[in-house]
């Protein structure tokens, strides 16, 4: 629990240190681009909600993928992220997105506990078309690194929220559910109603 606690403290104070040196006089691009890669995955609902599954559905899980599950989105996000930025081609980027909401909704809300490689597996496969999302969309003068870290450090955050959210239901299992339904809702909605 003190870990949760220590990364949730740190994704939300990075951000807010990185603003206190925004960058624009050119002598600080990393911290620039730090922030930019930090409000990157708030600009999206589809990855706010699909971030804060992943935590919804690591607390439901328990145990060790209550850090492994999401700690396999983030990782393979990463390599996603670089393989947007560098253009290699995924197919259906927006759809599969849409579709990670909806899989995630409906995993919550039928409260559905796999082993944790399998757990990491969907969320590593849905992380990939995230990463690369978020990798295309880096401004070409962004600092790779920097950004990189910034995105990383707001999805920790998101997930944080997420599993925060998840043992605070512990006790509530339909409330989580119930959750979990809405998170569905919304990514059938993403799926029947692109933008």
């Amino acid at each position: 629990m003190k870990l949760i606690r220590f990364i949730a403290l740190a994704a939300f104070a990075l951000p807010v240190l990185a603003q206190a040196h925004p960058g624009h006089d050119g002598g600080h691009e990393l911290t620039w681009d730090f922030t930019s890669g930090a409000t990157h995955p708030f600009s999206g609902w589809d990855h706010v909600l699909a971030m804060i599954a992943v935590g919804l559905w690591a607390a439901q899980l328990g145990g060790c993928n209550r850090w492994l599950v999401p700690a396999a989105f983030v990782s393979v996000m990463t390599l996603g992220s670089a393989l947007g930025h560098a253009g290699f081609p995924l197919a259906s980027i927006e759809s599969v997105i849409a579709v990670s909401i909806l899989v995630l909704g409906l995993l919550i809300a039928a409260a559905v506990k796999l082993p944790t490689l399998a757990s990491m597996a969907i969320v590593g496969a849905f992380a990939l078309f995230h990463g690369a999302a978020h990798g295309a969309e880096m401004p070409a003068s962004a600092s790779g690194v920097g950004y990189g870290f910034g995105f990383v450090a707001s999805t920790i955050l998101l997930h944080a929220t997420g599993l925060g959210a998840g043992l605070a239901l512990k006790n509530q299992e339909k409330t989580a559910r119930f959750a979990g339904g809405a998170v569905a809702v919304a990514g059938a909605l993403a799926v029947a109603f692109p933008l």
